[in-house]
This record gives structure tokens, C-alpha cells and sequence, in this order.
């Protein structure tokens, strides 16, 4: 079947993508591996109306209505390639299937590189976070820490300080720019010393361990990892990628639209900050773009690659 767009990618923005056009009575396929970003988390922050629920079951609740659209189908695999053929796109998936699309919406998402530190992983999504603004109200007042990844490490611990006493870890690194003053008028703390581990029972954290052999009291830990995409598919296609100051992003314009025509990107592969309400929003844009130029008409398609596997 040639569908009218394949969505690759089915968590916040791929759903709210699939939404839109399944509302415009349009064929789409979601690809999904079933491994969103924030699975480490019990609960999401911040989404109107879901504030608070946990983030699997906004999900799963979405898939629910998604699936109640009769041109919506879903695949549950990974896309292992994709190219541009005569009629659109040739997506490959890990289950061998081949699918064909007018459009394609790149939604997989990113992974965090997280500190290899002992206890960041165990803790991630729980007591190690990484965004105030989705996590910070449920630590208000409590004794937080921000670890020094990159230069903007400083600019997240004042940012952190509104919402309670705050010690900037350097991590045994000696950053030549640090602007310490700036940092002391927020309130922050400096602890030079090297983390070694983290501790607390249950996912918790109460114990920041520093290689002196002290340790120092801590109830959540901000991190800012790099990131890496998902899939290479956005390099496969040839689309344009940006800096952003964790990791790449994909140029998009106002509809999501990258620098390969027919080729829409959305969520969290696009922006240098996240949240899953942007990423629906990035979603719905993409949808309704996607419609318009179906209806109105698409500009000239390159030449014709073979469809990479893996």
C-alpha cells in the first residue's frame, strides 16, 4: 500500500502528527519501536491537561484514539532506511516490510549520552533530571545539584536556584569562564571536587560522593547530556542539520518542513530545548503541512537513490 505519509517515530509528535491527517481522512503509517524519551519518568510535567500522568499512559491513550481513525495504521518496528523512488519515499523497516509514502514525517526522537558516573543511570527520570520547568516544582525548596557537562552548565545552575538552594558540581573541571560572581549572586554554590557516585534508597537520592572521600546532602541532580538522534535516516535523505548546544538538530522551517522536500521533521530531533508539549506542537504543524501540500501540490522531487538498509 502507498500511503500518503509514513510517520517514523510514534511518541508526542509523531502521534500528534498522525492526528491531524488521520483527521483529514489521509493515509499514514506510525513506525514505532515503542522506546519513547521519557520512559524513565512516572510522571510528565507541564502537558495541558495531563499534568502529572504518566507519560506511557498519555501515550497509550493517544494510540487509542490515533487507531480510532480508519486511514491511521501503525507497525510496531524500527526504520532501518529510507530513500526517495518514483512515487515518494521507500521506508525499510527491521521487520523486512518495505513502505511507500508521498511524505515522510521524522519523528524518532533522541538519547541522552548521560555522565558515566555510578548511579546517574538508576536515577535518571527520577531523582537525576534535566529541565526545571518539567521537573523542578516537585523539588521546590529541597537541596539541589547541577552538574557541570558543558559551558552552559553555570547558566542551568542560576536558572535552577528559583526553585531551591543549589551547588554547582564542577567535577574536577576548571572552567576558564566560569563567571563566579554571577553564580554567587544567584545563590549558588561551587563544589570543585570530582563526583564519584550517587546514593539514596529506591531511586532517591540523598548522597552526592566526591572523590575526597566527602560527601555532600542532595535530594535531585540537574544533568544536561548530549544527545544523539535515533536513526540516521535524516542524513540517508540528505536534510540539513544544525548545532544546537547539546547535540545536532535538523533545519526546519515554520511547518517543519527540512531542507528535502516532502521530508517533515518534528519533536525533539528539531529543538536544542524539550518538552512534549513543543513536540506536539511541532506535530500538529507537521500534519497540517503535510495536508496542505497534498491538496495544493509538492515542488520537484530530486533523483532517485536506492533505499539504504542495515
Amino acid at each position: 500500500m502507498h500511503y500518503d505519509a509514513v510517520i517514523i517515530g510514534g511518541s508526542f509528535a509523531g502521534l500528534s502528527a498522525a492526528t491531524y491527517l488521520g483527521r483529514a481522512r489521509r493515509s499514514v503509517c506510525v513506525v514505532d519501536a515503542g522506546l519513547p524519551r521519557n520512559r524513565f519518568a512516572a510522571h510528565s510535567h507541564g502537558f495541558l491537561g495531563s499534568d502529572g500522568d504518566n507519560p506511557r499512559a498519555i501515550l497509550e491513550r493517544a494510540r487509542t484514539q490515533v487507531k480510532a481513525y480508519p486511514t491511521v495504521a501503525f507497525r510496531r518496528a524500527s526504520a532501518t532506511g529510507a530513500a526517495r523512488v518514483a512515487d515518494g519515499f521507500a521506508v525499510a523497516l527491521d521487520s523486512g516490510e518495505m513502505l511507500h509514502a508521498t511524505a515522510l514525517v521524522l519523528a524518532y526522537g533522541i538519547t541522552d549520552e548521560l555522565p558515566d558516573i555510578p548511579g546517574v543511570a538508576e536515577r535518571w527520570g527520577e531523582t537525576v533530571i534535566h529541565c526545571p520547568y518539567c521537573h523542578g516544582y516537585e523539588f521546590s525548596g529541597l537541596r539541589l545539584g547541577v552538574l557541570y557537562m558543558s559551558a552552559g552548565s553555570a547558566h542551568q545552575a542560576m536558572l535552577v536556584s528559583e526553585w531551591g538552594p543549589t551547588t554547582l558540581y564542577l567535577n574536577g573541571a576548571t572552567p576558564p569562564d566560569l563567571d563566579v560572581d554571577a553564580l554567587r549572586a544567584h545563590g549558588v554554590a561551587i563544589e570543585p571536587e570530582r563526583v564519584i557516585g550517587l546514593n539514596g534508597a529506591s531511586g532517591g537520592l540523598s548522597v552526592v560522593e566526591l572523590a575526597n572521600g566527602s560527601a555532600a546532602a542532595a535530594d535531585a541532580l540537574y544533568v544536561a547530556p548530549e544527545f544523539r538522534f535515533n536513526s540516521s535516516i535524516a542524513e540517508q535523505l540528505g536534510c540539513a542539520l544544525d548545532d544546537a548546544p547539546l547535540g545536532k538538530i535538523i533545519r526546519v522551517d515554520a511547518n517543519r518542513l527540512t531542507t528535502v522536500p516532502d521530508v517533515y521533521a518534528a519533536g525533539d530531533v528539531t529543538r536544542g530545548a524539550h518538552t512534549v508539549t513543543w513536540a506536539s506542537a511541532d506535530g500538529v504543524s507537521a500534519g497540517i503541512a503535510i495536508h496542505r501540500s497534498l491538496v495544493f501540490g509538492t515542488s520537484e522531487r530530486p533523483p532517485l537513490p536506492a533505499v539504504p538498509r542495515q
